[in-house]
Parts: C-alpha cells; structure tokens; sequence
C-alpha cells in the first residue's frame, strides 16, 4: 500500500466499519471513536487512515459479520435510552420543584 495515496470515500467507510466493530468488541470508547471518526473524515491519504487503526488488532471476522455490528448497535441503543430516561426523569424532578 502506497501511504501517499488520496484515499477515497470507500476507503474512509471502510476505516469506519472498522473503528464501529473495534467499538462493538470493547476496544475502542464512545468517545475514541467518535474521534477517531470525526479524523476519518479529513483524512487525506492512505497513511492518513492507516495511522488511525494502527494501534488496534487485525480483525479475523468478515466484515460481513452482523452479529457483532448488531451487538454494538443494540449497545448503543441501549445507552441512548438510559440517557434519554435519565433526561426524561430530570425534566419531571425540575417540573416539580419549582
């Protein structure tokens, strides 16, 4: 692989779907890959998306494999709905004492 390569979009997607698995599997917080994520996207070359998943472990699975996707979007829906129970609760404590 030529690290000076422009990368394209396919090649940002890709890094994406990684980083989401590394994710799923624990490796990676919500917040590093919301970083990592977000350096995806203004990456410029090859080299550039390499650096963002050199410190993580190859992965075996196919990318294919929806049930580790499935788990970390189940995971994530999971926190979404504590956040907003958590936010829906707070609303009803202020409500009530004011």
């Amino acid at each position: 692989m030529d690290v000076e390569l422009r990368a394209s979009d396919d090649d940002r997607n890709r890094v994406v779907a990684e980083l989401h698995r590394h994710t799923a599997a624990g490796r990676l917080t919500l917040d590093e890959f919301s970083d990592r994520a977000g350096a995806v996207w203004t990456a410029r070359t090859l080299g550039d998306l390499a650096a963002l998943t050199r410190d993580l472990p190859a992965l075996s699975d196919p990318p294919g494999d929806h049930d580790t996707v499935g788990h970390g979007h189940r995971e994530l829906l999971m926190l979404f709905a504590a956040a907003a129970l958590t936010l829906l609760l707070l609303g009803g404590f202020l409500a009530i004492t004011r």
